[in-house]
């Protein structure tokens, strides 16, 4: 799906940080304007300021936004902690497809990510920046390329920054496929260990971080980790940006403090534009939720108890008189087709698992799919290579369990009046990875 954009919002919530420029003045901020708000980034070369601004990361609480919300401190102190000169991979690939955050963040305020990136690199002790986009996205390459020449000529970084057009699947943004592609082999994940930050790009140690990730970075070194938990919640300081789609009245990105109750980031996209009868949190690796939950905090602590979390920062509103069995097995089919294709989970049980979900959908059953279905969900989590799987998995679960009801109606009754109802989870059109390789 297209990514949505913060368009058409007058004013950003006050405790808008990193789309601030974007409330200021409803547009990016070229190097001129950037400079102008913020100053020129600080420095973080030698070892005490490196230590300083790790320390600071640390204290501030920040933790990664690209979906599996690591401490990013601890992060960086593993990479600065290894032998050897370091390389820093920003991640700016998004393959969710419900997520548009890290698109409009990049086409916003593509400095503030820069300069995290080259902050972050002289935390570590990294001689080189790669930047890493999707190739199917030819404006953001030519827009973040030009960013990055501008800082050049005005002689702002200390070491290089490239930027990289990697091929766009699901599993591509992979720490493991990032680094696998930079070092000449195809973008799909590889077993670990080692690590990336044991051992990386060019079997050095690798620091990769989300690019909204290393945007806050950036302004953590400016303000100090004091003012970042200034917002969100002790647990989870800080604010993070969402996409918020399905039936809401105002659909894009909004920026909100991290902890903030799942209704309410509803009502941030201008509230439902009809009666709601599931969310989903986290995106396609996600989990589906009772409007029951919409008082839980958006954030990794406020859903871990209903077995969720934010993922990559995605809400999708469910209308009432949508089917959700009919989006999930929408949604597994492309996580079917999209995947690495290089272990058991990925080649024999995820397929299975969506061929068992679209009979559900169709309500062409038979008397041993629940079981089997039931059966196949729970052997993909934990087996794969990389986390394909387990996000399958936990779709494919947390719909049987809220969408109970339909289930028995698909059971005994065939598909409800909804199945042909236009889907609210778009699945984007091009899901054949041999159509674009590799490579």
């Amino acid at each position: 799906m297209a990514a949505p954009q913060p368009t058409g919002i007058p004013e950003g919530p006050a405790d808008a940080r990193l789309l601030h420029g974007w409330y200021s003045t409803g547009g990016p901020a070229g190097l001129a304007e950037h400079l102008e708000r913020y100053g020129p980034p600080p420095t973080a070369s030698g070892r005490r300021a490196a230590d300083r601004l790790i320390r600071a990361v640390e204290e501030a609480g920040l933790t990664g936004r690209g979906g599996a919300a690591f401490p990013t401190g601890r992060k960086l102190r593993s990479v600065a902690a290894r032998r050897g000169r370091a390389v820093v991979v920003a991640n700016g690939m998004e393959s969710e497809p419900a997520s548009g955050k890290d698109a409009a963040l990049l086409d916003l305020a593509p400095h503030l990510v820069l300069d995290g990136a080259v902050l972050a690199a002289a935390a570590v002790g990294a001689s080189a920046v790669h930047l890493c986009l999707a190739r199917t996205r030819p404006w953001q390459l030519a827009r973040l390329t030009a960013a990055v020449d501008e800082r050049g000529r005005a002689g702002l970084d200390r070491l290089p920054v490239r930027v990289h057009a990697l091929p766009h699947h699901y599993v591509s943004s992979e720490e493991t496929a990032l680094v696998h592609w930079l070092n000449g082999g195809d973008a799909r994940p590889t077993a670990a260990p080692p690590r990336p930050f044991e051992k990386g790009v060019g079997g050095r140690p690798t620091l990769v971080d989300n690019v909204e990730t290393l945007a806050h970075l950036a302004l953590v070194a400016r303000y100090g980790p004091r003012w970042f938990r200034s917002a969100g919640s002790p647990d989870a300081p800080g604010t993070t940006l969402v996409t918020v789609s399905g039936s809401v009245r105002a659909p894009g990105v909004r920026e909100i403090p991290l902890g903030t109750p799942v209704g309410s980031v509803v009502e941030a996209a201008g509230g439902a534009s009809e009666p709601l009868g599931a969310v989903l949190v986290g995106g396609y690796f996600g989990s589906w939720l009772p409007l029951s939950a919409v008082g839980v905090p958006f954030s990794r602590a406020g859903l871990a108890g209903l077995g969720a979390g934010p993922g990559a920062g995605v809400l999708v509103a469910l209308p009432r008189d949508a089917c959700g069995l009919a989006e999930t097995a929408g949604v597994l089919h492309h996580l079917a087709v999209q995947s690495a294709g290089q272990c058991g989970p990925c080649r024999f049980g995820l397929p299975a698992v969506a061929e068992d979900f679209a009979q559900l959908a169709a309500g062409h059953t038979d008397p041993g799919l629940l079981d089997r279905l039931s059966r196949r969900t729970k052997l993909l989590a934990g087996r794969g290579a990389c986390r394909h799987p387990d996000g399958a998995s936990r779709l494919a679960a947390t719909a049987l369990e809220v969408f109970a009801d339909d289930v028995r109606q698909h059971v005994l009754g065939g598909p409800c009046g909804a199945a042909g109802r236009r889907s609210v989870l778009t699945v984007p059109a091009a899901a054949d990875p041999e159509s674009e390789g590799w490579r």
